[in-house]
């Protein structure tokens, strides 16, 4: 990194300094990913596209995007838990990039937030353990009112990307399930909103360094 030297003369007392000013400027977190590598995207049906036709679901769209090979592990319906037990067989497949997406059933079936936060972290460290990288997509949390109005982050995801130092593409899914424009029902989104959430997610991992 390059460094500056700026001569500052301090008016009226006649002093000058020199200070050494670091270049930053934004620096990518990662080594961006080329066209063709592998990313897999895990979760419940916002990933599988549910509403909507398998080539308008998010992982297809982000794939003509990024020209990354995204493959769709989305199943209609997973827990926290059920994404847990896939753990294994995500990682067979070897893939440079998961892209996490998961809890909104949790909330929905009534499963206590200690015991989605515990699954959630345990797949975030299997993959770790791989030496997988991961993104966490946040969900909403859906409450009654939310069901009905503006949708907004189950604060869960924050918690568990500070504890374990994970990037979190937040507001996402809130902001495409607060426009009824944007659903097929009330917690799914239609073909427009899974091409809403993946551009905002192509952006967000270009920000983040992922892809040029």
């Amino acid at each position: 990194m390059k460094k500056y030297h700026r001569s500052l003369i301090l008016a009226g007392i006649g002093l000058s300094a020199t200070i050494s000013v670091t270049g930053c400027g934004s620096e990518p977190q990662q080594d961006i990913l080329p066209a063709g590598s592998t990313v897999i995207a895990l979760g419940d049906s916002l990933t599988y596209g549910y509403g909507a036709s398998p080539e308008t679901a998010y992982p297809k769209v982000l794939a003509d995007l990024s020209k990354w090979r995204v493959i769709n592990a989305g199943v209609n319906g997973d827990t926290s838990a059920d994404v847990l037990a896939r753990v294994d067989e995500i990682t067979k497949q070897n893939p440079d990039l998961v892209l996490l997406g998961v809890g909104g059933n949790d909330v929905l079936q009534r499963i206590a937030p200690d015991t989605t936060r515990a699954n959630i972290t345990e797949t975030i460290n299997q993959f770790k353990s791989a030496d997988i990288s991961v993104v966490l997509m946040a969900q909403p949390y859906f409450s009654t009112s939310a069901l009905f109005g503006k949708a907004s982050d189950n604060p869960i995801y924050e918690d568990i990307a500070d504890a374990e130092d994970v990037p979190l593409y937040s507001s996402g899914w809130s902001t495409v399930l607060s426009d009824d424009a944007l659903k097929s029902d009330r917690i799914h989104a239609n073909a427009a909103g899974y091409r809403q959430f993946a551009e905002g997610l192509h952006g967000y991992l270009k920000d983040e360094g992922w892809v040029r």
